[in-house]
């Protein structure tokens, strides 16, 4: 059986040298490794073999087995092409471009935001930020809206649990008390975050979405100046050709208030279905109400002020033409790649 044995290992690995493709590898695992294969075959013999011999025929049984099946394998690597398994294997050509990873980039929102940024900064505007648990006197009262007032009932927001006077902001306009209670004018800033309603979601509509809002504090500021950088906000954003106008409108924190409208990018001012008159609604705006300034400590017979504020995805979606704000925050890599 012993004699056997080798005769039968140096068929197996002078068959093994010769395998050049994948069906002569399953020929040999049948005839060597199968069921009826000639391994299996010594196995079944194996009882017949005097019972002092036996356990050192068994041991070297599973031996031989080991080994035709680590030839099997590495064989079979090589014929698979895995590097430095045989001449098989491919060649690696160095001279060949690397492959770049693929590179991801900032969200659409926060791309909108930067630009906001810049153009705003060209005026000579700095960035101001505050926190987004906020207290109730920011978000209400100092912005002169009082407990009773009526327009509270639709941002009236998320409360903290315990804490009666801490919830969510609402707007950014927490930060321009902040910041106008703890610097003298002149002042100029915009105030980019994250805001939070209680609204229901839907194409134009989110519980949370970003809103950037400015402030301008100075001696002699007029409606002309909120005007005139609201213009070229506009046009730096949207284009050149941007037409603006200003239509009254009410804010407890402004007085008079406006909202302002652009020009349809689509239609150029003409009508359309997406516009409807040919103008479209961007942003709020105002004059500072003399009570806001009364909160802070501001004298309202010295200064004057203005103040506007927009959404961001309103912005993002009004310029690339996205339909539904949802599709800022699904993560769907197949919209988010295409900014």
């Amino acid at each position: 059986m012993k004699a056997e044995l080798k005769k039968l290992k140096d068929r197996a690995e002078g068959a093994l040298k010769g395998i050049t493709s994948a069906d002569e590898l399953e020929a040999f695992r049948i005839k060597y490794l199968g069921r009826k294969g000639q391994l299996s075959e010594l196995l079944a013999r194996l009882p017949s073999v005097p019972a002092g011999e036996r356990p050192e025929t068994g041991r070297l049984l599973n031996q031989l087995k080991r080994d035709i099946t680590a030839g099997f394998e590495r064989v079979k690597k090589s014929l698979a092409g895995e590097p430095g398994t045989g001449a098989a294997a491919p060649v690696q050509d160095l001279t060949l471009p690397g492959r770049r990873p693929a590179l991801g980039h900032r969200h659409p929102l926060m791309q909108t935001i930067d630009e906001i940024k810049d153009i705003f900064a060209q005026m000579g505007f700095k960035v101001a930020y505050g926190p987004e648990v906020e207290l109730e006197y920011y978000n209400f009262e100092a912005l002169n809206i009082p407990p009773d007032h009526p327009s509270r009932d639709d941002f009236d927001t998320f409360y903290v649990s315990g804490a009666d006077d801490v919830l969510l902001r609402s707007q950014t306009s927490t930060v321009q008390i902040r910041v106008m209670e703890n610097e003298e004018p002149p002042i100029r800033i915009i105030a980019p975050g994250k805001v939070f309603r209680p609204d229901t979601v839907d194409a134009t509509h989110s519980f949370m979405f970003h809103q950037i809002e400015g402030l301008m504090v100075d001696e002699g500021v007029t409606f002309g100046h909120l005007k005139g950088v609201l213009k070229l906000f506009a046009q730096a954003y949207f284009g050149p050709d941007t037409q603006t106008r200003f239509c009254p409108s009410f804010f407890p924190f402004t007085e008079p208030s406006a909202e302002m409208e652009v020009s349809c990018s689509l239609c150029k001012g003409k009508g359309c279905a997406t516009c409807g008159s040919g103008w479209i609604e961007i942003l709020g705006a105002g004059m500072v109400d003399p009570n806001v300034f009364k909160a802070v400590g501001y004298d309202p017979e010295k200064y004057t002020g203005f103040a506007f504020g927009m959404g961001v995805e309103r912005m993002a979606m009004l310029k690339y033409g996205v339909a539904d704000i949802r599709f800022f925050f699904e993560n769907d890599m197949r919209f988010l790649s295409q900014f």
